[in-house]
């Protein structure tokens, strides 16, 4: 008997310490951190790996990881092939990415395979007197001989530009400005146009068009006036968002232009515009449509090389980064960021001669319209071999390019027979 009571009250005991722990472990709270799971160990890894340098927090669930990744917005999808792309592309590589060629009057597809540019950039040069089977042919040539999908691009707005359709041999008839359109056949009509539009340029080997216009301008007198919606910036807004639809439903990459606003400027063409209005103008008008048409996907905005003060009375907005931080982080825009031609007027008188290259990378531009390929191309190489630019900078716009080529939502690699 003795022995069974001892044994009794141990069992009993042991029972009463184990049902004390169990509350004492309930009441206590875990730290997710001190001890990680496999899972949590492994993204840690795989995020080293990354070419990203933002440092991501660690977390204890997969879910909340996911959700911590970084994103990269509209050409999301690119990203994983055009990480593989860089990886293997040499400086020159690289460089030449950067640049939307103006496609040159003679040897231009010897110019695609010795620099193996972004992309050009097509004239009416290089469509008057020229059958459609001819430009098909020249336009397939330049993509057979590039390694990477190139852009080829157009300023097909209607109205006074009319780089295309001015060409009878290629279309009926020159297409319209957006202001006749919609007068006649409201904004159905602006899709039914812009579709006929993306139909004749993707005929022809084309892939991306400098379009729409989204400038705010409703003073006939203004320069950019005829080219614009003619309204005021909310219609202007409706006009852009219809536009980039109509694009986007059809694979077309489109443009919108002239950021921040090109207002009631002169030419920058002839000279340096410097635009005096304020902030708060271009918040409730001028950004609307750029605001619209980001929201509905386009895939490109162009800077102009007005003097913009209110943002940077310093430099032309295509040389500023705060121009282009506005156009990031207070409008959203994760596509790619194009300067205006670097050789119109308002560059070389504002740069006294210098190269202008260098400073609209530093200022966050991705693609580089050029009119001098060799000096250009040279001066941008020139600047990250010594370190003006940074190549993890360069990395920075090549990696967005790449990932935009390699993205389903834009047929560019398309070939025409």
């Amino acid at each position: 008997m003795f022995h069974f009571k001892k044994d009794f009250a141990c069992l009993l005991a042991a029972l009463l310490l184990c049902v004390l722990s169990a509350c004492g472990t309930a009441d206590v709270e875990v730290d997710p951190s001190a001890a990680p799971s496999a899972s949590t160990v492994q993204g840690s890894s795989a995020q080293a790996a990354e070419p990203s340098s933002d440092a991501q927090p660690e977390s204890s669930s997969g879910a909340e990881q996911k959700e911590e990744q970084p994103s990269y917005g509209l050409f999301a999808e690119g990203y994983a092939a055009a990480k593989e792309k860089l990886d293997t592309m040499t400086l020159e590589e690289k460089v030449a990415q950067m640049f939307l060629f103006r496609c040159p009057a003679e040897n231009a597809l010897d110019a695609v395979q010795k620099y193996q540019p972004g992309g050009f950039m097509l004239f009416a040069r290089d469509f008057d007197g020229k059958t459609a089977e001819q430009v098909r042919a020249e336009l397939n040539s330049y993509q057979q001989a590039s390694e990477i999908p190139m852009l080829l691009a157009v300023d097909e707005e209607g109205g006074t530009v009319v780089r295309v359709s001015r060409n009878p041999a290629l279309a009926e008839k020159p297409f319209r400005s957006p202001q006749a359109v919609f007068q006649s056949g409201g904004m159905e009509g602006i899709t039914e146009d812009t579709l006929q539009k993306i139909k004749l340029l993707q005929s022809l080997g084309i892939n991306a068009n400098f379009a729409p216009d989204a400038d705010v301008s409703t003073n006939p007198s203004d320069f950019i006036y005829a080219r614009t919606f003619g309204k005021g910036g909310r219609e202007t807004a409706d006009f852009v968002k219809t536009s980039v639809l109509a694009y986007n439903s059809q694979q077309m990459a489109c443009t919108l232009k002239h950021f921040p606003g090109y207002g009631n400027n002169v030419d920058t063409h002839t000279g340096v515009a410097v635009d005096q209005r304020t902030y708060e103008t271009f918040e409730q008008t001028d950004f609307l449509p750029f605001a619209a048409g980001i929201e509905a996907g386009a895939p490109m905005v162009l800077v102009s090389h007005n003097i913009v003060e209110c943002m940077d009375p310093d430099r032309p907005a295509s040389l500023s980064s705060q121009v282009h931080e506005v156009l990031r982080d207070k409008l959203g825009f994760t596509g790619l960021i194009l300067t205006d031609d670097l050789s119109m007027e308002a560059i070389p008188l504002y740069t006294d001669g210098e190269n202008p290259c260098h400073a609209a990378v530093l200022a966050g531009n991705d693609l580089l319209l050029s009119s001098n390929i060799e000096a250009d191309y040279h001066a941008l190489l020139t600047a990250v071999q010594d370190g003006t630019v940074s190549e993890e900078r360069l990395n920075e716009s090549v990696l967005r390019i790449l990932a935009m080529k390699y993205s389903t939502a834009y047929d560019l690699e398309r070939n025409v027979e």
